[in-house]
């Protein structure tokens, strides 16, 4: 007669067996993620703070992205990117399981100086969960790691990472409002109007903290500088059409401000485009597709992708002409073991009619192979 304790172990032994052959077929029959739409907000109604400042898990794709101009003690210009990305894979979001990757939450990060002559740049990427990766609702709170960007309650950010080769400490203050992108923070892609994003900036961030490079005697070097803080989430960011994006985002001298993008076609055409300028009065000019061009004036060839970016570009915005020349050449950022993406990131110059108009960041994404999100 079989005994009772062996007896039972056989059948869980069986059950578990069965289990384990009918989990594929459980997995494709869940119920894929559906992700709500992005669509414009009712009339008199904006983007609600301090909410929007965290995170929106319910949509695809989201992102944190602070870039900006460093100078150090003796002078000395840098250039430097954070972002960081949340992402809601396709898979069943009721499955209870701790470890079942719920979110994602992907960084990058990137220091530009000229004497180094390419970009110098690290990348992470982590389920979200056990305290350890995370991107929080009701306010600004993500975290990777010992990556982490918070909101404090007086409105300032603090940005703290520890990259390979070389760590950021930095705290950026407002000076001004929110800039909602768009209408009133929706913000349209392409002609179809589900493909969009819910988009706002923050520009003119007072910008203090230390940056320590990798070395025999690492020191940490304090810095001075202005930021451009961009949020957006999306379900839908990109068109099928689309190959990628050109985009710019600018403080100016002023103490304006000029975002503008333009998406581009698998054809190599302009998808769609937009711009919004804030003047140093603080008014908001916002420009159609029609009146905003990416017109390349040189391009650089990276020897690393062979692919060919028009790092310097005459940017138009209804009549006023903006040119924009890099940092340096080489800010080739290579996310392809997070993201996926190669793509163009740097620190740029503006001038307008030949006047020296501000600095900011162009993004240029697409041009090794189109763009998937």
């Amino acid at each position: 007669m079989p005994h009772p304790a062996r007896t039972l172990a056989l059948l869980v032994l069986m059950l578990a067996s069965i289990a384990m052959a009918l989990l594929p077929a459980a997995t494709a029959l869940a119920a894929p993620r559906v992700y709500p739409p992005v669509t414009p907000l009712p009339p008199g109604q904006t983007l609600q703070f301090p909410r929007d400042f965290g995170a929106h898990p319910a949509y695809k794709t989201e992102w944190w992205y602070a870039t900006g101009w460093l100078k150090t003690p003796d002078g000395k210009d840098l250039g430097y990117q954070v972002t960081f990305f949340r992402v809601a894979p396709p898979h069943d979001s009721a499955n209870p399981s701790h470890f079942a990757p719920h979110q994602l939450i992907i960084g990058h990060a990137a220091l530009s100086d000229p004497a180094t002559g390419k970009l110098q740049h690290d990348q992470r990427s982590a389920r979200a969960g056990f305290g350890l990766a995370y991107a929080k609702t009701g306010d600004t709170d993500v975290k990777l790691d010992d990556w982490r960007m918070v909101r404090k309650p007086d409105g300032a950010y603090q940005v703290n990472l520890a990259a390979n080769g070389f760590a950021l400490e930095l705290t950026m203050r407002p000076r001004q409002s929110v800039m909602p992108q768009g209408e009133n923070g929706y913000s349209r892609k392409s002609p179809d109007p589900l493909s969009a994003s819910y988009y706002y900036s923050e520009p003119q961030l007072e910008t203090t903290g230390t940056i320590t490079r990798n070395g025999a005697r690492p020191v940490a070097v304090p810095v001075t500088g202005v930021s451009w803080l961009d949020h957006e989430w999306s379900s839908a960011y990109l068109d099928p059409d689309a190959a990628g994006w050109d985009w710019v985002g600018i403080n100016l001298a002023d103490g304006g401000a000029l975002m503008a993008f333009h998406m581009r076609s698998k054809t190599g055409g302009k998808l769609w485009a937009h711009a919004t300028w804030r003047d140093a009065s603080g008014k908001i000019t916002h420009y159609a597709q029609d009146q905003v061009s990416f017109t390349p004036q040189r391009r650089w060839r990276s020897p690393r992708t062979n692919a060919e970016y028009p790092v310097a570009i005459q940017l138009a915005t209804g009549d006023a002409l903006w040119q924009i020349v890099p940092l340096q050449d080489d800010q080739e950022l290579d996310s392809r073991r997070s993201t996926g993406a190669v793509y163009w990131e740097g620190a740029v110059t503006v001038r307008r009619d030949g006047v020296q108009a501000g600095k900011g960041y162009l993004e240029l994404t697409g041009y090794v192979r189109p763009m998937k999100m």
